[in-house]
């Protein structure tokens, strides 16, 4: 892809602009990474100690670790390193400790806000964030705008498709979903049977999934079978990180668990690694969708 094909995707980059990744777990900031590097961007990529997994495949561009600690120092960073736009890319599992925070000018005009956006869950920290970046020069970008292939497409995606019993279970997950998110809990929910029976919390999609596959023989939910997941963004979220995602481990996950298939919201969630996604789960027999995005369920 060229700079001049870039710009329509959504970005205005200099031929001098220089863009950090803040990478955690996952194959996203891969993903990006490679991506700008097409684009005649090489990134700097900044792994965050024990959370980025894909070391192997980031550190061949220049690169620096960060703890999640010493993100007051965040800023001088970037300004070091002269970077002009920022991505922040994958999965960030846990909060940074206020108590292990190393001092510095930096983290002390952000404490206050810190302190307060912890209590209202990952999408007021993240806005936070992204407000002290800009507050500095930095230009955040989404993932999404660098790698629009990853974005979900509308309808099914795979050879398998909703059953209309599973349209059911889509329209109840979906309402379970958009109610946690409201709340800034989670993203995702599964639903079987027609209704709601478990929800994502701090232990990310694979653990949902994994609690899934342990209520099979639970109660009423012995002897029934298929169920859907549901993945959508938070209402009102701050779309340039951490929109959702479903990636070959989902598949995994989701069959493991006994379900039917996958819906996500179109335009507003990623599929990564797209081709492994779809062919393993037109092998497994699961259906992976793309759902009209913010407008209500609609099954046959």
């Amino acid at each position: 892809m060229t700079k001049i094909e870039a710009s329509r995707t959504g970005l205005d980059l200099a031929p001098d602009a220089r863009v950090g990744i803040i990478a955690g777990g996952g194959s996203l900031p891969v993903e990006v990474a490679i991506s700008l590097a097409a684009q005649g961007y090489p990134p700097v990529i900044i792994l965050i100690e024990g959370e980025a997994d894909r070391k192997s495949e980031l550190g061949g561009y220049e690169h620096e670790s960060l703890a999640l600690e010493d993100i007051g120092s965040l800023a001088s960073l970037l300004k070091r390193r002269r970077i002009s736009h920022l991505v922040l890319a994958g999965e960030i599992r846990r909060r940074p400790r206020l108590i292990d925070m190393r001092p510095s000018l930096g983290l002390l005009a952000v404490v206050p806000s810190v302190v307060m956006a912890l209590a209202r869950g990952d999408d007021g920290l993240l806005k936070v964030l992204m407000r002290a970046l800009e507050a500095c020069g930095v230009k955040v970008v989404g993932a999404h705008e660098i790698v629009p292939e990853l974005v979900a497409a509308e309808g099914a995606l795979t050879k398998a498709a909703p059953r209309k019993s599973d349209w059911r279970d889509i329209k109840a997950a979906h309402a379970a979903a958009m109610a946690i998110g409201a709340l800034d809990i989670g993203q995702a929910a599964v639903a079987i049977g027609g209704r709601a029976i478990a929800l994502e919390g701090i232990e990310g999609t694979n653990g949902l999934l994994d609690r899934t596959r342990q209520l099979r023989g639970h109660g009423r939910l012995a002897g029934r079978t298929r169920g859907v997941l549901v993945k959508c963004a938070k209402p009102g979220q701050e779309l340039r990180a951490d929109l959702p995602s479903i990636g070959p481990q989902t598949i995994e996950a989701a069959h493991a668990a006994g379900l039917a298939g996958i819906a996500v919201e179109a335009g507003r969630s990623l599929v990564l690694e797209g081709p492994t996604v779809v062919a393993r789960a037109n092998a497994l027999g699961l259906f992976v969708i793309g759902l009209p995005a913010a407008e209500p369920v609609h099954g046959d």
